[in-house]
């Protein structure tokens, strides 16, 4: 078993594990790390934990040490410089007449290397802005081009709940989010209302999804036919969240009725929570389709 530490380089960025060298790190503490392109300046948010070798996938760099005041100067003076690198990159965007928009810009700790964060809708020939940005800052250039998730999670933004963006603020990756998701949660399938400011849909249709599903097995589906104390009728409209239905009942004397019910006051009604089949009684997952 290693000895390991998380480490985040950027605000809710994506933790990385490093060799905590049998060191013990707090949650907050400013660290300088070993990686694959030099010295880094990170944040531990993750403190010291064990995890088993078969688990990497390749071999931990370690933590050289805390990081101190000087330090602490450094990567400020990083950030300042980045600023200045952000509007001179600009301006040799816009000579080249490149079709891209700079987002970002960060100085390896070391200053061995500054990196361009940019988005486009093509690939982008920058070949030429390379070889001039390097005749300007005389280090190497690296120009990454990145989704507008990743644009979202850099500068963030205000989402339709009225708070920053969930993945600017906390989520350290993200997670695949469907359509499926908005149909199950009964959404609104209009775009403009299930999308988030980077315009793919809203990563927190995730939050709920799972307790939606486990609620889905238990719910009947619409048009399905029902008994109820009324009698039998057919589901026109179902509530997951309530877990209730709406059963439009023929009555006695040959007329409708449209009742508001919960699951529990459907007479005889189940769902098999392995195959999802419609049960006639309560039969404890013991369905026509042999599920046990």
């Amino acid at each position: 078993m290693l000895d390991v530490t998380g480490v985040s380089f950027r605000q809710a960025g994506k933790m990385y594990y490093f060799d905590s060298n049998n060191v013990k790190y707090k949650l907050g503490q400013h660290v300088i790390v070993e990686t694959a392109r030099g010295i880094e300046y990170g944040v531990v948010v993750k403190e010291n934990f064990y995890i088993d070798e078969k688990e990497l996938s390749s071999e931990l760099k370690p933590i050289v040490r805390l990081a101190d005041s000087s330090d602490d100067y450094i990567y400020m003076e990083n950030k300042k410089k980045a600023e200045e690198a952000i509007e001179i990159c600009k301006e040799k965007i816009k000579q080249f007449g490149l079709d891209m928009k700079l987002i970002d810009c960060e100085y390896t700790f070391d200053n061995n290397k500054v990196i361009f964060y940019f988005t486009s809708e093509q690939r982008v020939d920058f070949r030429d802005l390379v070889k001039e940005l390097a005749r300007v800052f005389k280090i190497r250039i690296e120009l990454r081009q990145i989704g507008v998730r990743d644009q979202a999670k850099m500068v963030g933004g205000i989402g339709s709940c009225g708070q920053e963006c969930c993945c600017k603020r906390y989520m350290r990756n993200f997670s695949p989010v469907s359509i499926k998701m908005a149909k199950d949660q009964s959404l609104s399938l209009n775009p403009t209302k299930i999308s988030g400011v980077c315009g793919r849909l809203m990563c927190c249709l995730n939050y709920e999804q799972e307790g939606y599903e486990c609620k889905l097995k238990k719910m009947p589906n619409i048009g399905d036919v029902v008994t109820t104390k009324l009698g039998k009728g057919v589901i026109v409209e179902t509530n997951t969240l309530l877990e209730s239905v709406k059963v439009k009942v023929r009555l006695e004397d040959d007329t409708e009725e449209l009742v508001k019910l919960n699951l529990d006051e459907l007479i005889g009604f189940n769902k098999c929570s392995k195959c999802n089949s419609k049960c006639n009684t309560k039969c404890n997952n013991k369905c026509n389709n042999k599920c046990n």
